[in-house]
């Protein structure tokens, strides 16, 4: 057997080909190869059961068979891996000492991790939509996790082989901005001359403006001209709305390059106004929308979920009664953009849980359109979250009621780790412990939220998060540090291969090296659902596995080869520790 980064698929896909060539077995079966309980093996192929049930066979004859055809095969060497035959037709599967060994020398650095997991989404076209941020806004909480659990899909996309596109699809044409420009006029501000906090004044003109329109209903009339004129294309309108955007840009790349976040193209809704007319007319043509009440809707009378207990399901309507689009109708224009421009084979949302109906009406539509049109139909993936929670188990907020700003948790973030790191390590400089701090403090912000289950709500604990201990970032950073500071001991290079290493032979040894192999796997689970916090699971438990394996087995001995040995595998831990903490967008530390 082949040592490959992933043993799970190399078992399956070889006992599947032996089964073909086996009496008694057909093309239906499948293994059914998954991690098995250590007492038994390393994996456990149970899908004999099942297909002996379905042919009405002996279970344990079919499976003693399927082994006795594998190990003759040759694709089952038994210095690799052995077989048995466990329970009613369990087929366990125990690697070896040398695949170990031979594993351990094979995937030495990150990339070449990365080239072995590189077939999983080997160049499939991806767009993934994140994190939108609103222009004309500061970022505050609820920015955080679209943020963060967009760049960790991101890059696990990217690790998997995928050609993905970040696209930030910004709300830019929406009726905010016929306030924002009516209260900038009123109150004749120079957009240039704003300064370094330009988006916070024009947040502050936003609400006055919005303030304002209730006190005296009738300036919303006026809000509304202005919209009409930015859309019509006059170029005062159009010049003050270009530079609020530009204001906006500016301050989201600020917040993007503190939190690691990268994106490829950023193309907000006004970008697809000339878009819309196109999915009216198809739509219409295709007998799927009709109007009601003035509007042009779609409806799905099939999904009673959309019906709120009326006799007939709410339509999705994709365009208002007074003929300007909308979400939906732009949702749906940018769809077929990415379809024809990037030809997405997938294309995965990152909202809140609020707008699953939305996202399952989008769906829905596009499905029926597309199959109208013979258009390739993507993929559509929606990912949403539950909410940042305070103490009190309502959504966090500031002591006054206000929503905490997303610059202001950052800098908070940070200082409070610099503290940590001042309480441990007194004597180093200042700017080293600023320096620490950062990776610290923003480190644990984005872990404690890709730790949790994205559909959850979580509650939000700084002494928890930059807790040394339990599954947070400061001890897996302090994991990695620790396994730095053997290296510079001894002075050699971590990614070496150690050709002089002996093979493995204590149980710690083979428990810390059986669940390094088992990354690549932790790696997939998190993206069938697109749940990073999989990954972070797998990442507290390797660390708990190195820990134990430190704790019993001594690195530093005089026996040269079984120093060697350990050495290789306090080197893999740390290779698959920085490689797993990268893809969730945290930095690692030389030291701490």
């Amino acid at each position: 057997m082949q040592v490959q980064l992933n043993p799970i698929k190399t078992i399956e896909v070889a006992l599947q080909e032996v089964a073909s060539q086996t009496a008694g077995f057909n093309i239906k079966f499948c293994p059914g190869v998954r991690l098995a309980d250590p007492k038994f093996g390393d994996y456990q192929a149970n899908g004999v059961l099942g297909y002996a049930k379905i042919t009405q066979k002996n279970p344990r004859e079919l499976a003693q068979s399927l082994i006795d055809s594998a190990n003759n095969s040759g694709q089952f060497d038994s210095d690799m891996v052995n077989l048995s035959l466990a329970g009613p037709g369990f087929i366990n599967f125990k690697l070896t000492a040398k695949f170990y060994w031979q594993w351990l020398q094979k995937f030495a650095t990150p990339s070449d991790f990365e080239l072995g997991a590189g077939r999983i989404k080997k160049d499939r076209r991806i767009v993934i939509d994140y994190p939108s941020a609103n222009t004309a806004k500061q970022a505050h909480i609820g920015h955080l996790r679209p943020m963060v659990i967009g760049e960790a899909i991101a890059r696990l996309l990217d690790f998997c082989g995928a050609k993905t596109t970040r696209d930030n699809h910004i709300g830019d044409w929406g009726t905010n901005f016929g306030t924002l420009i009516m209260q900038i006029k009123r109150e004749g501000v120079e957009l240039d001359a704003l300064g370094d906090d330009a988006l916070v004044k024009l947040d502050q003109l936003y609400k006055d403006g919005s303030a304002l329109e209730l006190k005296q209903p009738e300036i919303r009339t006026t809000s509304r001209n202005e919209l009409v004129k930015l859309q019509a294309g006059d170029p005062e309108n159009t010049a003050l709305w270009q530079k609020i955007v530009d204001i906006s840009s500016v301050a989201f790349d600020q917040i993007f390059k503190q939190l690691g976040v990268s994106v490829d193209v950023s193309l907000g809704e006004s970008f697809y106004q000339d878009k819309v007319g196109r999915i009216y007319k198809e739509l219409s043509e295709t007998g799927l929308a009709e109007e009601s009440q003035g509007a042009l809707v779609v409806w799905h009378d099939e999904v009673k979920k959309f019906s709120r207990n009326n006799e007939r399901p709410y339509p999705f309507n994709i365009r208002k009664k007074d003929g300007a689009s909308n979400y939906a109708s732009t949702d749906l224009a940018t769809i077929l953009y990415r379809v024809e421009t990037y030809r997405a084979q997938e294309v995965i949302y990152l909202t809140d849980s609020r707008q699953q109906d939305h996202f399952q009406q989008l769906f829905l539509t596009t499905e029926k359109w597309f199959f109208q049109k013979k258009y390739p139909l993507p993929l559509m993936r929606h990912v949403y979250w539950g909410t940042i929670l305070g103490e009190d188990k309502k959504p966090f907020k500031t002591k006054s009621g206000q929503t905490i700003k997303l610059q202001a948790l950052l800098d908070e973030a940070r200082e409070r780790a610099f503290q940590v790191v001042t309480q441990k390590n007194p004597e180093l400089s200042e700017s080293e412990r600023r320096r620490i701090g950062d990776i610290i403090g923003v480190g644990a912000l984005k872990y404690a939220d890709l730790s949790s289950n994205r559909t959850l709500d979580y509650e939000f604990n700084w002494d928890r998060m930059l807790s040394f201990e339990g599954n947070t970032a400061p001890y897996l950073l302090y994991a990695v540090a620790r396994i730095n500071s053997i290296f510079r001991k001894v002075n050699v290079d971590p990614e070496n291969l150690f050709s002089e290493a002996s093979p493995l032979e204590t149980a710690t040894e083979f428990a810390l090296a059986r669940k390094l192999i088992e990354f690549v796997h932790a790696v997939e689970l998190s993206l069938n659902d697109l749940r990073p916090h999989f990954l972070c699971t797998y990442l507290y438990e390797l660390a708990g596995c190195y820990s134990s394996f430190y704790n019993s087995d001594k690195v530093m001995v005089d026996n040269s080869e079984v120093r060697a040995r350990r050495l290789l595998i306090c080197a893999r831990t740390r290779t698959v520790l920085k490689t797993g903490l990268n893809l969730l967008g945290i930095s690692t530390l030389e030291r701490m």
